[in-house]
């Protein structure tokens, strides 16, 4: 038995949680729902004037594949997560947070560098509009690339966002996957947002065409494939990859996994923070596969958690993960559907 379920490798970022009327947000002049990459002095000119405001920041660690590992972590999975933070305040709090979490995340602390920031500016209509400075976590390379935690995890887990970085980033990929192919380590891979496939398609498919898992949403999917649809997509990837999930919002989720395929409905909510939901559902389908459970359960629990972490703010659950997912699989048991 390994000693980790997942081995995570992503952008380490602390996220800035904001909640503003609409006047307040109209005020910025931010186009609503974009992710904008900020450079440092930008982000701590935006990050000060938040300050002058009579509340205190609220600081969650994560980026994408660490939202995904924590998240397993609060079921009850083993992980540990590569990445890099800076020594100042927000690098110190990721650290002492990941160390509290009990995830293995070594020694993620480069001196002197500025730690990755995403500032959130969650609006009434429970969009989010993200400014995102990468700073040191962009500095990812194969250097800092663990070959033991690798070889110790039954999974790796590759963010997208990564790629966006060819001078370092993608380095750091290409590593990180010939040490999980030297130990047999299973690879995962998420592509994190459409312009990853993209931009970065030769490296991205590169990877893929090495990778057991993809997980992408619906317009993912079209970014990958170039097809129409994202039932046409969901058949495309066959080619690319043996086990896919493609997830589609309200409409549930599209998943192949060790030859079984099945959609697996959303659950209907009013959402409030769009924030993490398919960082959640990789995290929770992680467990799920690594923990006895059939594709279809797994994907049910995790479509489950992402109803619960779309109806707060941020993208890390706030309630029990584990009843939460005994909660959905009781009720899929009680039903006999596809257990």
């Amino acid at each position: 038995m390994r000693d980790y379920d997942v081995c995570g490798l992503g952008n380490a970022i602390v996220d800035i949680f904001l909640e503003l009327d609409e006047s307040e947000f109209g005020s910025l002049g931010f186009e609503r729902g974009t992710m904008r990459l900020m450079e440092a002095d930008e982000q701590h000119a935006l990050l000060s004037q938040f300050a002058q405001r009579n509340e205190e920041l609220r600081l969650v660690s994560g980026g994408s594949v660490a939202n995904s590992i924590i998240g397993l972590s609060q079921l009850g999975g083993r992980a540990a997560f590569i990445g890099c933070v800076g020594d100042d305040r927000y690098g110190l709090h990721y650290a002492e947070e990941f160390n509290a979490l009990k995830i293995n995340i070594g020694n993620p602390v480069i001196y002197g560098e500025t730690t990755g920031t995403c500032l959130a500016l969650i609006t009434p209509d429970a969009e989010r509009t993200m400014r995102t400075c990468l700073a040191v976590s962009s500095h990812l390379a194969a250097r800092h690339i663990d070959q033991k935690r690798i070889a110790n995890s039954t999974w790796l887990f590759i963010e997208g966002y990564v790629f966006a970085n060819p001078a370092t980033g993608q380095h750091a990929i290409r590593e990180a996957i010939q040490a999980a192919k030297a130990s047999g380590t299973k690879i995962a891979l998420t592509c994190s947002d459409a312009f990853v496939p993209e931009v970065f398609g030769d490296a991205f498919h590169e990877a893929l065409g090495q990778s057991d898992l993809l997980f992408c949403n619906a317009p993912e999917s079209l970014a990958v494939t170039k097809a129409s649809s994202s039932e046409a997509a969901f058949d495309a990837l066959k080619t690319l990859v043996p086990n896919c999930i493609v997830t589609d919002g309200p409409h549930g989720a599209f998943v192949r996994f060790h030859g079984e395929e099945t959609h697996v409905p959303a659950f209907a909510c009013h959402p409030k923070d769009l924030t993490g939901a398919g960082d959640m559902f990789a995290g929770a389908f992680l467990y799920g596969i690594t923990h006895g459970y059939s594709p279809a359960l797994a994907a049910r629990g995790a479509n489950f958690l992402c109803m619960n972490v779309i109806t707060q703010v941020g993208a890390r659950l706030q309630q029990d993960a584990k009843s939460l997912w005994d909660e959905a699989l009781e009720d899929r048991r009680a039903n006999d559907v596809g257990g």
